[in-house]
């Protein structure tokens, strides 16, 4: 019995404190899906006359130092709030954990969030939005910052690749209406990864 106890103990802590490793190929994937998804007038944000010579976005080289198995530790009691956006809508989000995490040895901090109206949709129910900004904003990357797509991790570490950091739709037409990233997911390191800024 004390054997089975111990293991059952083992297990969780494996399960609670799991390592992913880095894996370029996810980084590649993603930037071909984004670029096909850009390229197809069906599903890309680029105004008419963008589409028209698009070939592909540009990104940072893949480095694996941007690449971190964060500390995920859950909200409690946190209320649904609107999230403000470049438009006028405000679209109702809850503070669902945060994160914390070393980058070139700087010490960071992020929330994430869930989009309640997202979460009901049975594909989106385990989304987390990560939308940061760092100090390449405005210079080569995104004046307005970057998201993230995420997952519910089952335990406490949630693996984040920002070699995956992706532009909001009003970075490339300004019809649309984006998240403005939160005061305090505002990083003091540069995060030369993902996507870089347009044109």
């Amino acid at each position: 019995m004390k054997k089975y106890i111990a293991f059952v103990l083992l297990l969780t802590c494996a399960l609670g404190f799991s390592q992913k490793k880095f894996k370029q190929s996810d980084a590649e994937k993603f930037q071909k899906k984004i670029n096909s998804e850009y390229a197809d007038a069906k599903t890309s944000p680029l105004m008419a006359e963008d589409l028209k010579t698009f070939k592909a976005l540009d990104f940072y080289p893949i480095n694996q130092a941007f690449f971190v198995n964060a500390v995920f530790e859950k909200a409690v009691n946190e209320k649904v709030f609107e999230m403000k956006t470049t438009g006028t809508r405000t679209p109702k989000y809850i503070k669902y954990g945060t994160v914390t995490f070393k980058i070139n040895g700087v010490d960071c901090q992020l929330n994430v969030y869930r989009n309640i109206e997202l979460s009901k949709n049975p594909e989106y129910k385990n989304h987390l939005f990560l939308p940061f900004s760092d100090l390449t904003c405005g210079k080569e990357s995104y004046i307005g910052g970057r998201y993230i797509d995420l997952e519910i991790p089952k335990g406490n570490t949630i693996a984040i690749d920002f070699n995956q950091a992706y532009n909001p739709y009003c970075a490339y037409n300004h019809k649309y209406s984006c998240p403005i990233v939160p005061l305090e997911n505002d990083l003091k390191v540069e995060i030369k990864a993902g996507v870089k800024t347009f044109h």
